[in-house]
């Protein structure tokens, strides 16, 4: 929306703005501030709100019995606070991104679809005290309907594309090059590994059916994956800061193609706007950990956590940084997979039981580690996966 003032300022009132804010680099500083201020300024309007709508934090008991006396405390401790940062997110996306750009309104649906999805399993859960909410049947299919979406709009252009970019006669040392060149709407079926310049592989005909899957299994497994994490005061909100940090450095380089010529990474043209929208992202964790720090005021409940994470799948989806995810988010796939290995023991092994309560956070919590180190420590960790993810810009 900015653009667009500045660009009529100077059509209609020939007064030329200052070119610095149609620069990506000052257009993601200030979507991170705008959101940081915004989640601040109104964080104890909604927590008062929130408390008189009594959206009380359920705690599950039925796993793990101990987790009512860890965590009794935070019974009464509102939930919903997922509201206030993608509210701050979109604003910010308002005014900051470029409304022409696909890139903004595939983010756009996301942050919306999962936002609405998490903000209904959290009204039913606070309803209906103790329920689990939408069905996970439910919740599942309705993440994999907006991954379909948006991979049949990646895709569609691919099924002929991409036979045309191969029959190409390109020899094997000018992939890297054709690959930096390719149009936005070009690039989709090929695929990356972290430390690897060249592609991984790439999909044609109809192995594109597998690009819907693995597009369907980044979102939605990195929509849950955050969701199970937010179990502690901070975790899920510190560590999508490093992660989300990383993935827009990453968007921020994909977009300067001497940059990504340097860099020997895929030029994505326009990838910038993912780099503003993840600044955003990360400003508005920041202002929600001035409130979610320990001990927290307010949770970001199933309406942040299923958008936030949604959207940093998506983000990677769209920068072909999917793998790239998986090693700066590990510790999002530990707690998923944590969860996975502890259902499956408990039915396949006569209800033996793999860790002492999952997710992962809780059986250290039932080891004796304070919420606080917890914490402290999975940062420090989450911290190490994203400095290992910045190394790929240079070693590959």
């Amino acid at each position: 929306m900015l653009l667009y003032f500045l660009e009529l300022l100077e059509r209609v009132w020939h007064i030329e703005p200052p070119a610095a804010f149609a620069y990506f680099s000052t257009r993601m500083l200030l979507s991170s501030i705008t959101t940081l201020l915004v989640t601040i300024a109104f964080g104890p309007f909604l927590i008062r709100k929130l408390y008189g709508l009594k959206t009380g934090q359920s705690i599950r008991v039925e796993d793990c019995p101990m987790l009512a006396r860890l965590h009794e405390k935070k019974r009464d401790t509102p939930t919903m606070g997922g509201t206030l940062m993608l509210g701050s997110m979109i604003l910010s996306l308002f005014l900051w991104m470029d409304l022409k750009s696909s890139f903004t309104w595939i983010l756009l649906l996301t942050t919306l679809w999962l936002g609405i999805l998490g903000g209904y399993d959290d009204y039913l859960k606070m309803k209906f005290k103790n329920a689990k909410g939408i069905s996970a049947k439910r919740k599942l299919g309705l993440q994999l309907l907006l991954s379909l979406f948006i991979s049949l709009y990646l895709f569609w252009p691919q099924a002929t594309n991409a036979v045309k970019i191969l029959k190409a006669p390109v020899a094997k040392e000018q992939v890297s090059s054709v690959t930096k060149t390719l149009k936005t709407q070009d690039y989709m079926s090929r695929y990356y590994l972290p430390f690897k310049k060249n592609p991984l592989f790439i999909l044609t005909g109809a192995g594109i059916l597998a690009g819907l899957f693995i597009t369907g299994f980044v979102v939605t497994g990195c929509s849950n994956a955050v969701n199970l994490t937010d179990g502690l005061d901070g975790l899920a909100s510190g560590l999508l800061v490093l992660s989300a940090g990383v993935l827009a450095l990453f968007a921020f380089f994909s977009n300067n193609s001497e940059m990504a010529r340097y860099l020997n990474i895929l030029y994505i043209e326009g990838s910038g706007e993912i780099a503003v929208y993840l600044c955003a992202l990360m400003g508005a964790c920041l202002g929600f950990l001035w409130y979610n720090g320990y001990p927290a005021q307010v949770f970001m409940g199933d309406t942040g956590s299923l958008a936030l994470g949604g959207v940093l799948g998506v983000s990677a989806v769209l920068l072909r940084r999917e793998l790239l995810l998986a090693i700066v988010g590990a510790i999002f796939v530990a707690e998923a997979l944590s969860v996975i290995l502890q259902v499956g023991s408990y039915k396949l092994r006569n209800k033996k039981r793999i860790f002492l309560c999952a997710p992962l956070h809780h059986h250290f919590e039932y080891k004796g580690w304070p919420e606080t180190k917890v914490v402290l420590r999975f940062w420090i960790v989450g911290l190490v996966l994203a400095m290992i993810g910045l190394i790929t810009l240079k070693f590959q």
